[in-house]
């Protein structure tokens, strides 16, 4: 049984999108899902339920998704498991592919992996649209496990997890704390990932990252390869001259979220969560 932990706060707008993929075509004994609603003063924990026996509804006070995770993890059943966010989308043939790399046989050595990320930017301003342009093409957003709101692993990768210490960047401090050849993007399975609508929202969405990125340096070794580079931009330059005004949108989103982070990492602030609301915003219908 594939055991799936969804950690939702407030994401009654997009929680019933999420489930109704996931369980769409899974056999009744194919897939455990554990939903737990934090601190959520909205409907989610009631949409979640109405999916009935197929989702386990686990309910907390506590608005915290590093609680939730623990809190799911103490529900799950089985292995392979998944971590997924409740704002993106993943289907049960994208679950069964990565279940497939982590299961047995599966591939040796590999303990984490991920889908490959579909973008979503229809809607989304001139600014959004040319950041994510250039942030796809980085070398460590392709082949990390991170930005993807899906991170599995078998038995063997949860203990490498269940290891690290609690820090706001979770997914990519989960995508660090496995090499290489320990983690797989698996390209049969495919998530799709829901951008910030606004302008705003994306700044939100990077000073955070970067708050997290200054919290992992001070918690955990080799996160290096997670750094956007000079030699990356000049690479994606040389390959594509035509993205050269895009990559003037990139570094001035990237200069301006550094100033705003200053703040933050120098008080060491790691809870404020600036969540992007922008993305969860979508009129979607809740349907079983």
């Amino acid at each position: 049984m594939i055991s799936v932990v969804i950690p939702a706060h407030n994401e009654a707008s997009v929680i019933g999108r999420l489930l109704t993929g996931l369980l769409a075509d899974a056999r009744s004994d194919e897939l455990h899902v554990v939903v737990v609603a934090n601190g959520c003063s909205d409907e989610t924990a009631e949409i979640a339920a109405s999916f009935g026996g197929r989702v386990l509804v686990v309910s907390t006070a506590i608005a915290a998704k590093s609680n939730a995770l623990q809190l799911g993890d103490q529900h799950a059943r089985g292995f392979p498991r998944l971590y997924v966010d409740a704002d993106v989308e993943l289907r049960t043939r994208d679950v069964r592919a990565l279940a497939d790399a982590l299961g047995e046989p599966g591939e040796p050595g590999v303990l984490a992996a991920a889908p490959a990320r579909v973008l979503t930017m229809d809607s989304r301003p001139l600014t959004v649209r040319w950041y994510y342009d250039i942030w796809q093409r980085l070398p460590g957003v392709r082949n990390g496990l991170y930005g993807r709101g899906v991170i599995g692993v078998s038995e063997a990768g949860h203990r490498r997890l269940a290891a690290l210490p609690q820090v706001m960047n979770d997914d990519l401090a989960a995508s660090v704390a496995f090499g290489p050849h320990e983690r797989r993007i698996v390209r049969q399975a495919r998530v799709v990932v829901h951008p910030p609508r606004t302008a705003t929202d994306l700044m939100r969405r990077r000073v955070r990252a970067l708050t997290g990125i200054a919290q992992l340096e001070n918690t955990m070794d080799g996160i290096g390869g997670a750094r956007t580079t000079r030699a990356d931009l000049l690479r994606i330059l040389r390959a594509e001259p035509a993205m050269a005004p895009r990559l003037a949108v990139f570094l001035g989103v990237t200069a301006v979220a550094r100033w705003k982070a200053r703040r933050p990492i120098r008080s060491r602030d790691y809870t404020t969560w600036l969540r992007d609301d922008s993305s969860r915003a979508v009129a979607t219908k809740e349907s079983r």
